[in-house]
């Protein structure tokens, strides 16, 4: 048997939304009566730092010259004056911390008052800041002309200030207990206000949320229908339709018809992204199309700073020339995995293949990942030779040009056959930096850009190559840095 709380979408939403709006109030009402609590404390804590500071500079005259009358004058006006505050001691560091004057008159010429914790005092005695607060209680009833200034129990908080001279030197000790009464009372009226605005709000939300549970449970009636209709077919069950309310207990039946047919149009829709990820780099369609795929349009471009990367065999045009159509079908897939998987493996993506070469992308923000692709490929390609040399089939080498520059990356075409492209001077560059590699016998070369953007260029062998090359296309020349890789044999 259901409980009657959870029958119905109807009574969870009421039961839910006055727990919320409860625990809401509760937590409000804690965060304000602290806030209030502290900004009060707070308030008295600069106040009383001001008194003490103005009163240890005022006395500091008086106490080098031993004037206690005048002292003693001062403090009743202050006490007469200051309702806050429930007692004054000044004692003198010359004569052993002894209080020389005081409100209560009786602690004169004491050394340790009885009116607050002895932990007090001796923290206020040896402290070394100019100026220390704490919260404290009184021992004993306080009297002033006659009147109870504090009672025993009471929370007050002591300030403590030193009194200088002018040069500096420690003359003695101004602590003022200071009533936390007033702000015990400001705390207590910010709870009753907390009190009053909870209750208003808690029967506001109630009739809100009872307007919503209304609403809601007819609108869950509704959806029933509607996703009925869209699923179709004799479907199994697949939902847990226990304890459940029971309007959801019918939804739930609906949902399962539908979640089998979205399943199966699902399963679909993940093979055609797959197949089409291939295509089409996911690292790429993040940048061109951050809202989906499913938005791409023609003429979607995004500006971006990368490391290019180019890759080509050399002398594949006369060994293609020897070989069968499928021979050389065969030979590129086997190449292209073996190269691809190590551009992949250190962060890069593949933007497109032209033929035998290989056009790579690196969205790093140093260019460390572009080398280690580099160095990973020629090794790649070491492993993929010795299977070669295993058929009696001549080795092959490959040039790999890398420069970093700005680029646009974006979908050129019309509405019926776009491709995904990668455009700029950088890329140019790039390509030019791979047909030096012939130029300058050398496996791979890169750029001072690459270079100069290394996070840690002390993993890398480079060596300076040429300090002002002009490559085609460039009016500006540019320095090229042999990258060298330690071969497995």
């Amino acid at each position: 048997m259901k409980l009657f709380f959870v029958r119905s979408i109807y009574t969870q939403i009421l039961t839910s939304t006055t727990l919320l709006i409860v625990a809401l109030i509760s937590a409000i009402l804690a965060v304000w009566t602290s806030s209030e609590s502290h900004a009060y404390r707070l308030d008295k804590i600069n106040d009383a730092r001001v008194i003490s500071k103005v009163l240890s500079y005022t006395y500091s005259n008086e106490i080098s010259q031993a004037n206690w009358s005048q002292i003693r004058i001062n403090l009743n006006l202050l006490m007469r004056e200051n309702d806050e505050i429930v007692y004054v001691i000044i004692s003198d560091h010359a004569q052993d911390n002894k209080i020389i004057a005081a409100s209560p008159n009786e602690l004169q010429d004491e050394y340790i008052p009885n009116i607050v914790p002895y932990h007090v005092t001796k923290k206020a005695l040896e402290s070394t800041e100019e100026t220390t607060v704490i919260e404290t209680y009184i021992l004993r009833d306080i009297l002033y002309n006659n009147k109870i200034r504090g009672k025993r129990g009471e929370s007050v908080m002591e300030v403590s200030s030193e009194i200088l001279r002018i040069s500096g030197t420690k003359l003695g000790k101004l602590r003022i207990g200071i009533s936390l009464k007033q702000v015990e009372d400001a705390v207590n009226r910010a709870i009753y206000k907390a009190l009053v605005m909870g209750f208003l709000g808690l029967n506001f939300g109630w009739i809100c949320s009872y307007i919503l549970a209304r609403e809601l449970s007819d609108t869950v009636r509704h959806l029933q229908t509607s996703v009925t209709k869209i699923a179709k077919g004799d479907l199994q069950q697949r939902v847990e339709t226990k304890h459940l309310p029971d309007e959801i207990y019918s939804l739930a039946n609906s949902v399962n018809q539908m979640s089998s047919a979205l399943e199966i149009s699902f399963t679909q829709l993940q093979k055609t992204l797959a197949s089409f990820e291939r295509f089409v780099p996911d690292k790429f369609v993040s940048v061109i199309a951050p809202l989906g795929m499913e938005n791409i349009e023609v003429g979607m471009a995004s500006t971006r700073k990368m490391t290019i990367l180019f890759c080509d065999i050399r002398g594949y045009t006369s060994m293609s020339e020897a070989m069968a159509p499928m021979e050389i079908f065969s030979f590129l897939n086997d190449y292209l995995a073996c190269m691809g998987q190590a551009i992949d493996e250190t962060g890069g993506f593949i933007d497109k293949y032209i033929g035998d070469a290989i056009m790579a992308l690196f969205d790093d923000e140093s260019t460390d990942s572009a080398l280690n692709a580099a160095i990973a490929m020629q090794k790649s390609l070491d492993k993929f030779n010795n299977l070669r040399l295993q058929k009696n089939l001549p080795n092959i080498s490959v040039g790999i040009g890398i420069h970093r520059g700005t680029v646009v990356m974006g979908t050129v075409g019309f509405t019926s056959r776009m491709d995904s492209t990668v455009i700029g001077d950088a890329v140019n560059v790039a390509s030019r930096i791979e047909e030096l590699t012939k130029q300058y016998n050398c496996e791979i070369l890169i750029t001072e850009s690459v270079v100069n953007n290394l996070s840690d260029p002390e993993s890398f062998s480079l060596r300076l190559v040429n300090e002002s090359v002009k490559v085609k296309g460039k009016d500006k020349p540019i320095a090229i840095y042999e990258l060298k890789v330690t071969h497995q044999l």
